[in-house]
């Protein structure tokens, strides 16, 4: 494992917070993507 030193703590956190806004993008966009699907669903019923 690569050592870090004293800047280990804060290199990891960065990791994280980067992480978890990755995961934050993947499902906003998920979750745009389904709500845009049925929106089109929705208007193509409609005729």
């Amino acid at each position: 494992m690569i050592e870090l030193g004293k800047y280990a703590v804060t290199v990891w956190m960065a990791y994280g917070v980067s992480a978890i806004l990755l995961v934050g993008l993947i499902w906003h966009t998920v979750a745009a993507n389904a709500r845009a699907r049925r929106e089109l669903k929705k208007q193509e019923d409609h005729g």
